[in-house]
This record gives C-alpha cells, structure tokens and sequence, in this order.
C-alpha cells in the first residue's frame, strides 16, 4: 500500500510594512512584521512513478513555473530524490491576496520532501535553497512569526502573533505586487520601526502608528480594498490593514463577537472571508494519513 501524507499550508498577514530603500537589483529593502492566519491548503503527497502536482482548482496552472513545481525541481537538483511524487493540493488560500499561499506552498514542499526522503537538511538550509523563490519563503519555513528585513527573507523570531481575533477579507482580485512596489516612494527614516510598534506599543496605538507603505498605491488603483478596511473599523476592528501588496485586508478584534459579527457581515455581501482565533499557532506537522 502506498502511503499517503497530509499536511496544511497556512497564510500570512503583514503587520505593517516599510518600503526603506529601492536597490539596484530592482527589489526593495523592507521591514515587515509576519504572523499566521488559519487560512490554509491541504496537501496530500504520495509515492509515484513520475512527479505530478494537481490542483483542487483546475484553473490553477500545474506546470513549471508553479512554485510547487519549482520546489520540487530545486530539491531535486540540491539533494538527488530517490523517489518521485504525486502532489495533491486542495487550494483555499487565493492567489495574489498578500497572503503568501504560492510562498507558504514551496516552504511545505520543501519540508515535506525533506521528511520523505530522509534528506535531513536543516531549516538554514531549506531556507538557502529557497531565497530564489519569493521573499516570504523562509519565513514559512521557519514557521514562527517575526520581523521581516532585508528583501523580507531576514527572520527575526517575535512574539508578534496577535491574542485577538482576525478577520481576513479577499475582495475578489489579484494585486500586483510589481505594480504596488512602483507606485510607492521608499522612505529610509519612518518615524516608527514597525519592530518598536509591535513590541512595545498595545493593539490600540497600532491604528496611529503601524504603516503599510504599499497601501496607499494600491487603493489608488482599487477603491474597494480602502472601502474593506473602513468598513472593518465601523464593524469595531482595532486595527485594519491590507497584508502586503494586497489585496487582501484584515481587521484585528479583542472580542469575539464583534469579529465573528463582521465575517457574518462580510460573508452575507458574496467575499472570501477567513477568521482566526487569538494567539493562533500553525500545526507544523507532517503525518501519514492512517
């Protein structure tokens, strides 16, 4: 018989996000801060003659410029795999929604080949492997929220998940991220480190001074997400955002009933809305389905 293993592919917010300097490669120089939210895909991954990777979504493309696909290609050159595999991935978490899904499903192949093939690499080199394939990647390997530097890939573990309750609201369309970069004036000197804000300041003052630099380019383009977030502080959010480039934005509420009131509001109007418990922690787990 052969086995089968499971394992969830959990997205990200971005806790603010400074875009402090352009560099000559084109990329930025940021500060973000990451926390998980439970929106996630389900992978099933199994033993089989030659690599496949299928889609719960048929319109997702499977072939080798997915990030899954690419995973798979880099491990393989890196390690040498002694078998191929079928991926299996019942997708939740849309695509170009600032919620890392493409990202946070190359870290878990990533992580799922290595327990496979017993290749024993360690987080640090799961993360070398994967600097090529998007900013956010090793953050999901690491698996443990922190602050962003550099291109985003530098991780400083942080005790930056919020004990309140998140709602997370997808608008209904992708957002370019290079569109977002190239509407946005970086800015060396913020008068707050986004590291300070979350550390330091209660969620309260969030509201005044957790900025994400993207945010204003990105509504200038698509009123709807700025109308998303207004509408998640009338509902009573302490703070609201949209992650990343966006599209997607969430709101932060200390009471259940007050977040739970505003994904029903949300749901009811036709969004993807997700919502996530205070103090929420990824199950980082790989387990053979019994």
């Amino acid at each position: 018989m052969n086995d089968l293993w499971i394992a969830d592919s959990f997205g990200k917010i971005n806790l603010g996000l400074h875009v402090l300097e352009k560099l000559p490669t084109g990329y930025h120089r940021i500060e973000t801060g990451f926390c998980f939210i439970e929106w996630s895909d389900r992978f099933e991954v199994s033993a089989s003659d030659a690599y496949v990777l299928e889609f719960s979504n048929p319109d997702i493309p499977a072939d080798e410029s997915n990030l899954v696909t690419r995973a798979y290609r880099m491990f393989d050159q890196y390690v040498g795999l002694k078998n191929e595999y079928t991926f299996r991935i019942d997708k939740k978490i849309p695509a170009g929604a600032g919620l890392g899904g493409g990202s946070s499903n190359a870290a878990l192949t990533f992580r799922m080949l290595n327990k496979l093939e017993n290749a024993g690499l360690s987080d640090e080199e799961l993360i070398d492997l994967s600097r090529s394939l998007g900013a956010d990647v090793p953050f999901f390997i690491k698996g443990t929220p922190g602050i962003g530097t550099g291109l985003g890939q530098d991780i400083e573990p942080a005790d930056i998940q919020p004990d309140a309750w998140i709602v997370t609201v997808w608008p209904g369309f992708e957002s370019s991220t290079p569109e977002a970069y190239a509407g946005c004036i970086p800015n060396p000197e913020p008068d707050f480190s986004i590291k300070g804000v979350l550390l330091e300041e209660d969620l309260e003052e969030w509201r005044y001074l957790l900025v994400n630099d993207l945010e204003g380019p990105v509504i200038a383009r698509h009123e709807l997400i700025g109308n998303i977030k207004d509408q998640l502080y009338d509902f009573g959010a302490s703070y609201s955002a949209m992650s990343g480039s966006g599209s997607t934005v969430f709101g932060i509420f200390d009471q259940d009933f007050v977040a739970i009131n505003a994904y029903e509001s949300f749901h009811k109007l036709g969004f993807s809305v997700h919502i996530t418990r205070p103090g929420f922690k990824p199950d980082y787990g790989i387990y053979l389905k019994g």
